[in-house]
């Protein structure tokens, strides 16, 4: 018996020290940094307006995209992706297919992003404005069957894809304020031998979450002014008698404002865009199947055929856009 209590004795001494050691709640271990990621998405839109001018002839458009991206660090992304939008060319492309790929750095309230983006037109035809025995072609394209004839006089390769190299910067003041600038650059806009450079300022204002009070909708204004400079075309597109080598684009000022709500995944964008581009430099521009009338006469457009792909557009567009890491775990 003498053993037994003497036993129970230093176990009940023993007992509180080994309590003491152990902690009272077990540590969760920490999660492992994922460095991957994939964000994709989709919209329909009312017009796909492109810096200004309209890609779709003012008619509905659809697109998506499918992103992946490695974070190196926090502070540090890489990233390929592409993207596809349902275009009306004068070629009768009828999609735009882009590839892009880059880097994102981040420095505490800047962050930046360099990158390449190449846009792809496929389906093509030449577009030509003469008809040779009945079949288009004979004056830039071949005379063919396969040879879009275009009645206004205007004219189109059968490719236009290229790519432009990218810089873009964004600065956060706070939870409610965002400014950004953009460069891009490309030695052959739309492959028409002219080169282009693009510039932009943006703002951003996102209202507070409580706006909506508990709803889960959020709002934000937003607005965009830049400038595309445009070079000389190649002979192609060149015009008697002032430019049978290449016709000097003219460059043009843009600007976009509009309004945005967001629930959870989805956005509900309402944006005025307009452009200081003549119908007539707009139809020279984009060389616009449905360009009409006579009037609009330029140095560039001696036809006359005018062109509103370029004029004032209201917007709206619906789209949803996810994450692996936060939407799909």
């Amino acid at each position: 018996m003498k053993i037994y209590l003497l036993a129970a004795a230093l176990l009940a001494m023993a007992t509180p020290a080994l309590a003491a050691d152990l902690p009272l709640k077990a540590a969760k271990a920490p999660a492992p940094f994922d460095p991957w990621d994939i964000a994709f998405g989709g919209a329909v839109m009312n017009d796909y307006v492109f810096r200004g001018i309209t890609q779709s002839n003012h008619q509905p458009s659809v697109t998506a995209y499918f992103e992946p991206r490695y974070n190196v660090n926090k502070d540090l992304q890489l990233y390929v992706g592409t993207s596809s939008e349902s275009i009306s060319f004068a070629n009768h492309a009828a999609a735009e297919v882009d590839i892009y790929g880059g880097i994102r750095p981040t420095f505490g309230a800047f962050a930046l992003d360099f990158g390449i983006w190449g846009y792809l037109y496929p389906g093509g035809r030449c577009a030509d404005n003469t008809l040779t025995g009945g079949i288009p072609g004979g004056n830039v394209c071949p005379v063919s069957t396969d040879t879009v004839f275009l009645a206004n006089g205007n004219v189109m390769k059968k490719d236009v894809s290229f790519f432009e190299v990218y810089g873009k910067g964004n600065y956060t003041v706070n939870d409610n304020w965002q400014f950004g600038i953009n460069e891009y650059y490309t030695p052959n806009f739309l492959n028409s031998g002219a080169w282009g450079n693009y510039a932009s300022i943006t703002g951003k204002y996102t209202a507070p979450a409580t706006t909506f009070g508990n709803s889960g909708v959020g709002m934000y204004v937003s607005g965009e002014v830049g400038r595309q400079w445009l070079g000389t075309s190649d002979s192609f597109y060149g015009v008697l008698p002032n430019f049978p080598n290449g016709i000097p684009y003219a460059s043009y000022d843009t600007w976009n404002i509009g309004i945005g709500f967001t629930y959870k995944v989805f956005t509900l964008d309402i944006r005025y865009s307009d452009t200081d581009l003549s119908k007539g430099n707009c139809n020279a521009f984009t060389s616009a199947f449905n360009a009409s009338g006579n009037t609009s006469v330029t140095a560039i457009n001696p036809g006359g055929a005018g062109s509103n792909w370029c004029g004032a557009a209201g917007i709206a567009r619906l789209s949803v856009d996810l994450t692996a890491m936060s939407n799909l775990k």
